[in-house]
């Protein structure tokens, strides 16, 4: 009788590991759930706007009433150095990514709890969320930047070459409003005393960006610490692009891109340690 010639397969042994470094990140989920992010920027905008008289008006009444107020206190009165530019074209350049920022803030830190059905029952990517909310504020940003091509039709102000620019700029803005926005997103979890700091935070945080004044008007032994903030050279690269002040690439603007990557990244690795805890602790 033949005996039997059969191969025993041995058992495998499988290891499971947590990730470590950028792979730990699971960034790829972005693109997989990329359909969630566009439904959930177009629900922000249409939520954001529901049942209100002006509508996207909105987007462009702020930054002008706050714009003349600036020009009145600043311009009229304190008579701030704007490199020979109109002030109000000068705070208004200001102001819209300023506004993006804030309002990048102010959405994303409240993503998550606002969203708690969402969170608590199925399974998506979390940084979904503050992702959208940060991205669903360019609509209005660029329904404001409409009003800032009139203003530089009025005072026949030309941009300048650097123009071309901008979309890095605005890139960086959303890279420092999306830092910010993952860590105070991760916090309001667990802690929701963020709701009544980020107003404070987001006034004080106006008045060390140069928004209604000069950077110049920093001496230069305190310029570098200036820069931490990353605000400090979005603002500068933007008046320098649309209106050719000399605040352009420099040190200072290489420093607050830093300080703006070390925030994403920083953001992005607390965000995923503290996605575990989301569901049990919202």
């Amino acid at each position: 009788m033949a005996k039997s010639t059969e191969l025993v397969r041995q058992p495998e042994t499988i290891y499971i590991k947590p990730s470590t470094g950028l792979t730990a990140l699971n960034l790829s989920d972005l693109w997989v759930y990329r359909e969630l992010v566009y439904f959930m920027i177009w629900r922000d905008i249409k939520v954001r706007y529901k049942q209100t008289f002006l509508g996207a008006a909105w987007a462009v009444i702020q930054p002008v009433l706050t714009m003349l107020v600036f020009n009145f206190i600043f311009g009229t009165i304190a008579k701030v150095p704007t490199d020979g530019i109109p002030y109000p074209i000068f705070s208004y350049t200001a102001l819209l990514p300023w506004g993006l920022f804030v309002a990048a803030l102010n959405n994303a830190s409240r993503s998550l709890t606002s969203n708690t059905s969402m969170v608590t029952k199925i399974y998506f990517p979390r940084l979904v969320l503050p992702l959208a909310s940060v991205l669903g504020g360019l609509v209005d940003f660029a329904i404001a930047f409409l009003i800032l091509i009139a203003m530089m039709i009025y005072y026949k102000v030309t941009p300048t070459l650097a123009i071309w620019t901008l979309p890095l700029l605005i890139l960086l803005t959303v890279v420092a409003a999306s830092g910010v926005a993952l860590w105070l997103a991760a916090i309001n979890v667990q802690y929701r005393d963020v709701n009544y700091v980020l107003p404070f935070l987001t006034q004080f945080w106006l008045f060390l960006t140069p928004v209604a004044y000069s950077a110049k008007v920093i001496s230069d032994k305190w310029q570098i610490v200036y820069s931490l903030n990353p605000m400090a050279g979005v603002v500068n690269g933007f008046r320098w692009a649309l209106l050719g002040t000399d605040t352009g690439p420099n040190l200072y603007m290489a420093v607050s891109v830093g300080i703006s990557l070390i925030f994403l990244i920083t953001g992005l690795f607390y965000f995923r340690s503290m996605e575990r805890t989301f569901a049990d602790t919202i």
